[in-house]
């Protein structure tokens, strides 16, 4: 398909913007680019000023002069002559009565602060590229309009049938009744029956347990959730008891990754590649059977002797590793790989690093709802593996995936 080329500015509008003027200064200081968009803001207002005094209602009405105001741009800012009316009746819609921020301007700022940049570092990039004076104040005001986003986003209708729910949780810092306390961010990231992912919720919560859990599961059932073919947990405390309590049908998963990045902390380094060579035997067995025997095998060896803690974690949820060997190979792979979650988590944690620490709850859930917004307009294609995953889910769950399916 051929490119569309850019539409020619004809020499004698360039001429009139210049005006005798050196173009490369022009450029580089954005006088250019002001002066453009101050004269496509004016044409803009007198257009609306017009429409609005041929109302009928408006007959007797007349224009009364310009005012002036300041508004900043993504290039810094602009004086504006606005129109006025005798009535004082005319509000433009261009930029409003007391809007001092030019249309894209708070978007421009919601993105940088979305990419892990701080209300600081986003004022010094201000000021250093178009030498606009933002304060870090009127950033941090800008990016709380996010926050009825995040409440909207946080009880928006979900879809009755998920064939697939990672839930996962990442430790940030938050400025507590005056103590910074470490927090788990909890976030469950669901996979629809055509393999498209998508973050169903997000919850900040200290003390983790049966009861939390039972809270998350009502909150999704109240959404509209009423079947999860198959939960992956990271061995949450509670979890398998309260997800039962709400969805009974549902299998629980232990996520195996997280049980073997959980392994190696008990290992020197030296040894980690020996170690994890020999856990291959276990999750890779046929069947629980088989999985069971090779634990047994590696609790006897001498890795297992030389690192007990590896068995006995494994041994404490083995009630939550058995579905895994119940699966096909392409559903293991997806269940196993958890690739999503974890460039997701990755995303995240880069985000909290920069800040060290957050002053509230609802600071860290506007950052994180920005990072996880961003990551799903980035999902536009289901996992490779999912293709044949789905067709195994179909065999396994029956009418309950032709239930998400239908969705």
């Amino acid at each position: 398909m051929a490119r569309r080329r850019a539409p020619a500015i004809p020499d004698e509008l360039l001429d009139q913007l210049l005006a005798g003027g050196d173009a490369a200064a022009a450029l580089n200081s954005g006088d250019l680019v002001n002066a453009l968009k101050k004269a496509l803001a004016e044409r803009a207002l007198s257009a609306e000023m017009d429409y609005h005094l041929s109302d009928e209602a408006e007959a007797e009405n007349s224009r009364n002069g310009y005012g002036r105001k300041s508004v900043s741009t993504g290039t810094g800012k602009i004086e504006i002559a606005i129109p006025r009316d005798r009535a004082g009746s005319f509000d433009p819609q261009l930029i409003a009565k007391y809007q001092r921020r030019f249309p894209g301007f708070d978007d421009k700022i919601i993105s940088m602060y979305a990419r892990g940049m701080s209300t600081r570092e986003i004022a010094e990039h201000l000021r250093e590229i178009y030498g606009m004076d933002a304060s870090a104040e009127l950033i941090s005001t800008i990016t709380d309009a996010v926050l009825d986003e995040v409440t909207s986003w946080q009880q928006r209708p979900l879809d009755p049938v998920y064939p697939l729910v990672f839930f996962d949780a990442i430790r940030v810092k938050i400025r507590d009744e005056g103590v910074v306390r470490n927090k788990a961010i909890h976030i469950a990231l669901g996979v629809m029956a055509d393999g498209t992912k998508v973050v169903l919720g997000m919850w900040i919560e200290q003390n983790e347990g049966a009861k939390f859990w039972l809270r998350v599961m009502n909150e999704l059932k109240n959404r509209g959730v009423e079947d999860i073919l198959l939960a992956v947990v990271d061995g949450l405390k509670g979890f398998p008891e309260a997800i039962t309590a709400v969805f009974p049908e549902t299998i629980v998963q232990t996520c195996i990754v997280h049980l073997l990045r959980n392994s190696m902390d008990f290992v020197s380094y030296k040894d980690r590649k020996a170690v994890a060579a020999a856990l291959k035997d276990i999750y890779r067995a046929v069947d629980a059977r088989a999985a069971e025997a090779a634990l047994a095998d590696f609790e006897a060896g001498p890795w297992g002797q030389k690192y007990p803690a590896i068995g006995q974690s494994w041994r404490r949820v083995w009630q939550e590793v058995i579905p895994f060997f119940g699966f096909p190979g392409d559903v293991r792979r997806i269940i196993y790989t958890t690739n999503a979650i974890e460039a997701l988590n990755s995303k995240l944690r880069r985000a909290i690093r920069v800040r060290g620490h957050f002053p509230s709850d609802e600071a860290a859930a506007k950052l994180l709802y920005l990072i996880l917004n961003r990551s799903e307009k980035e999902w536009v294609m289901p996992p490779r593996e999912w293709a044949m995953a789905k067709a195994q889910f179909a065999v396994i769950f029956g009418d309950r995936f032709v239930r998400a399916l239908a969705a």
